[in-house]
């Protein structure tokens, strides 16, 4: 057997546990940004799989205003490290330089693919139970609204219909489609 046989579904598995754990790091930092919800059962469960890193940078990395910088540095270096095992696991040269960029376009596309996801299950469980609690849509409300707030007010719902998901979608996307190209 090639020796790239183990490769394909070693570079699965390693990039795959990376994005679900650097997945988790970035709710962390994003509901903790808008203050969402602590004691909601989603973002305990987001503290406890993230304390075990994220404490001791903590200690060593302060935090500016409202924003837990320990979870962006974090990010990162999870971002560095999976993209260094992956260069190297497919036997590439390592540009430290081109890493650290491609590893802070990466956080960025995360983060407004998470915008896009968290806006269209909003608009899905609006449909299915509109004005019932639920865990899930309380957090997604705190997480969405700093980017349909703004939409909000500039767009005002027609006949009862809320546009905004809508508009925010389309230049989330847009957003994406500028930013994704700079990977390379």
């Amino acid at each position: 057997m090639p020796a790239n046989y183990y490769t394909s579904p070693l570079e699965f598995l390693i990039t795959t546990l990376f994005s679900l754990y650097i997945l988790a790091v970035m709710l962390r930092f994003l509901l903790g940004a808008v203050r969402a919800d602590f004691y909601n059962p989603i973002s305990q469960f987001l503290v406890r799989i993230t304390n075990p890193l994220l404490l001791p940078l903590r200690r060593i990395i302060p935090g500016i205003g409202k924003y837990d910088t320990a979870s962006l540095v974090l990010l990162l270096i999870l971002q560095l490290i999976s993209l260094v095992v992956i260069v190297l696991l497919r036997g590439g040269d390592i540009a430290f330089i081109n890493l650290l960029a491609a590893a802070v376009i990466k956080i960025i596309l995360l983060m407004i693919n998470v915008f896009i996801f968290a806006i269209f299950v909003q608009v899905i469980l609006s449909w299915i139970s509109p004005g019932t609690y639920n865990p899930v849509n309380a957090l997604l409300n705190s997480l969405t609204s700093p980017v349909l707030g703004p939409i909000q007010r500039i767009i005002p719902p027609v006949s009862g219909m809320d546009l905004s998901p809508l508009f925010a979608l389309i230049g989330l996307q847009v957003l994406k489609m500028l930013v994704a190209p700079l990977l390379g």
